[in-house]
């Protein structure tokens, strides 16, 4: 076992009494030493159940003969970080969460690491640290939150409280109504209730075959979940056994099936980043243009909240992600999973508890996939749009630009009321590099909508929250900070933006354009010290996926 280096032979008898002192017994010197990767905290609604979870996953290791050792990392909520400075940390949190599990992993010489992860870009940062360091995984998600409710009406999160915000600042509803929002839209633990980036990647983690059937969309706090954990531990110990590890359940065919998942759902045009990133750490390729070739052959099959009216709790009520899994079943490819049973063998199994819920292939909700990737003169290197989440009448668009800088001088224009339909707003030097930290762009998007601004498009070299919705395009790349032509356009200039065909230009010629890159100077980087100006030095390109690239 891995773990002999630490407990076996004279030389390593200072170890063995450090591990005695900590309080393990002398006959888990011959189990499996298993680290349990909690990322529990008081902070996020989505991990605050971990306590209970993590007490269960132990108990499963146990009960499969191996010995569990509780290590945490620190978890950021983007919805508490959201609309302000906090948001620079979240997505580089990721590679920090990464690099941390490492950290502890290879010091300690874990024979297995059952991850217990929830939140936006934990789970990626998890999954990213499982693929590089190879050692037997399993991921186990705390599960979504149950959906609120306020004057006898279904409520979730982003619809009921930033749109809402809108609404309230707009004078629609009342500072009553407000407050009774804000106090029912979470009612308790959970990941958000619709198809965010959380419960997005938890799903997407379960169709690659890295967490037990059921796991993704399993309900936070409920008995299954327990359940679920403590089957995950037991299935650890039975993975080092087998020696089966990360990278040969996470090959190719686990990432087109995961893309695939994405798209037939409709999921957060994030997955856009992390599923590159975890894929660059197990050596397989994977870029937008997988995304995009797999849209124009998977339909969207379902219709989940923000874009659509289902929550969590009713795609797992409908059978969760092995029903989708029985649904694409000809589209998938056949591989194993952390479970000890294959997709196929999964998805044989699965039953369809509701026809709407998991449409059958022919019947869907949009003939092509819920993600697509667009390319032109402001984006040359792609941009992506939650397309299934965009009103029919808004695919085709052209619009004159209102040109903004940051995030805060957008959102003062539109609380300003300088922003109308027709317009298409421009929100630059926020990509990885330019923000730092490719900030997400949810308040000045909720904003728009809770406003009832229906005919205005958004573009941006930042990202966007699971919860956007309508015509949001995000990651353009190159991005402004490293001169890209998002960095060239003003005020009134013409953008044309065609979802169907895949295109977004900027109506200039090219004479202009070389005579505004001629006076083109590059900013003074944000942030000049700490983790944030480390990151902004060597984090890639949104195209692919922001990562740190070791070659």
């Amino acid at each position: 076992m891995r773990s002999d280096r630490v407990k076996k032979g004279l030389d390593r008898a200072p170890a063995r009494a450090l591990m005695y002192g900590a309080g393990v017994p002398k006959s888990s010197m011959d189990r499996p030493h298993i680290g349990i990767c909690s990322s529990f905290t008081d902070l996020i609604p989505g991990h605050t159940g971990m306590r209970d979870l993590e007490r269960f996953i132990d108990k499963g290791v146990h009960t499969g003969g191996g010995h569990g050792f509780i290590f945490c990392v620190p978890g950021i909520c983007d919805g508490i970080s959201m609309g302000h400075s906090g948001m620079h940390y979240s997505l580089p949190s990721r590679d920090a969460i990464a690099d941390m599990i490492e950290c502890v992993v290879e010091a300690h010489a874990l024979d297995g690491v059952v991850f217990l992860s929830n939140c936006d870009k934990i789970t990626p940062g998890m999954l990213m640290a499982a693929a590089r360091l190879n050692v037997p995984s399993v991921i186990v998600t705390a599960g979504p939150m149950l959906g609120g409710s306020w004057r006898m009406k279904r409520r979730s999160f982003i619809t009921d409280s930033f749109e809402a915000m809108a609404q309230c600042r707009a004078g629609k509803i009342s500072a009553e109504e407000m407050e009774g929002l804000e106090m029912n839209a979470c009612p308790g633990q959970g990941a958000c209730q619709g198809l965010f980036t959380a419960n997005t990647m938890a799903c997407l983690t379960e169709a690659m075959g890295m967490s037990l059937p059921g796991c993704g969309t399993g309900i936070a706090g409920s008995g299954n979940k327990r359940r679920i954990a403590f089957e995950s531990g037991v299935q650890i110990c039975e993975l080092v056994r087998q020696d089966i590890k990360p990278r040969d359940i996470m090959n190719e065919k686990a990432f087109n099936n995961a893309v695939k998942m994405d798209l037939a759902l409709g999921g957060s045009t994030n997955t856009t980043l992390h599923l590159p990133a975890i894929a660059y750490e197990a050596g397989v390729a994977l870029n937008l243009d997988t995304f995009d070739k797999f849209s124009k052959s998977t339909p969207h099959i379902t219709s989940i909240n923000p874009g659509g009216e289902f929550y969590m709790e009713d795609v797992d009520a409908a059978g969760g992600i092995p029903a989708f899994q029985k649904r694409l079943k000809p589209l998938l490819e056949d591989n194993i999973t952390v479970s000890g049973s294959t997709i196929y063998e999964i998805a044989d199994k699965a039953r369809i508890f509701d026809e709407d819920i998991v449409r059958p292939l022919d019947n869907p909700y949009h003939k092509e996939g819920g993600i697509a990737v667009l390319k032109g003169n402001i984006a040359p290197s792609g941009c992506v749009v939650k397309q299934s989440a965009v009103n029919d009448d808004m695919l085709v668009f052209s619009g004159k630009a209102k040109v903004f800088d940051s995030e805060e001088a957008a959102m003062a224009a539109i609380h300003a009321d300088k922003i109308a339909n027709g317009d298409v707003v421009v929100i630059r030097y926020e990509g990885p590099k330019g923000g730092p930290g490719m900030r997400e762009m949810l308040a000045p998007t909720a904003a728009i909508m809770g406003m009832g601004l229906n005919k205005v498009a958004l573009i941006t070299d930042g990202r966007f929250s699971g919860g956007t919705r309508g015509p949001c395009i995000g990651h353009i790349s190159p991005e402004a900070a490293e001169g890209g032509m998002i960095a060239l356009v003003e005020d009134g200039d013409v953008i044309n933006i065609n979802i169907p065909e895949r295109g977004i230009g900027l109506a200039v010629s090219e004479d202009e354009l070389r005579r505004r890159q001629a006076r083109w100077v590059k900013p003074e980087p944000k942030v000049k010290h700490g983790y944030l100006l480390k990151y902004a030095k060597g984090v890639s390109s949104a195209a692919d996926g922001a990562i740190f690239k070791r070659d």
